[in-house]
């Protein structure tokens, strides 16, 4: 899918058009990924990409013309049934609030139609004030909260276990 987004151009503060493209996420990706978040998460999106040779979910990437991926997030059509769950979306932070953010989540709910499932899904840390308000402007509707778990690694390759609570989202397509 061929799309484009505008850029602020930092020294003059002008928006620039740049042409962009979604594709599946290869396992070759993954060192220009750093962005998206720790080795560890890195390994467990490698992990992902298997599943998504069996056809359990989908993993995106939103590529610059240099098919360098600026946004990446998975679609996971295990968890609920009727239902695409989109999950481990990521913009590279210095592309935010750029459209990076509603091409994927638009190109995932392709997917998640093209596969006959009628609703995507979503959960959303209550903290991530912006992420939900990306979500609400897309149509997304709260319906619960649940607690989520996962290991992060720090910057010293330290390990702990973040806990928090979430938002559960969903919207019909």
């Amino acid at each position: 899918m061929l799309a484009a987004v505008t850029v602020p151009y930092e020294s003059t503060g002008a928006a620039v058009l740049v042409p962009v493209r979604v594709r599946g996420l290869l396992v070759g990706d993954l060192p220009a990924c750093a962005w998206a978040g720790s080795a560890r998460h890195l390994r467990q999106v490698e992990r992902e990409l298997a599943r998504a040779a069996a056809g359990e979910v989908d993993y995106l990437a939103v590529c610059t013309p240099a098919d360098l991926p600026v946004a990446i997030g998975g679609v996971d059509y295990q968890v609920s049934a009727g239902a695409g769950t989109l999950w481990q979306l990521a913009v590279h932070p210095a592309l935010r609030s750029c459209g990076l953010g509603t091409l994927l989540v638009r190109a995932a709910e392709r997917r998640i139609a093209e596969r006959g499932l009628g609703r995507a899904e979503l959960a959303v840390e209550e903290a991530n004030i912006r992420a939900r308000a990306l979500y609400e402007r897309l149509g997304y509707t709260a319906y619960g909260r649940a607690m989520d778990a996962w290991d992060a690694e720090g910057p010293d390759g330290s390990v702990r276990r973040h806990e928090t609570m979430c938002v559960l989202m969903r919207r019909e397509l």
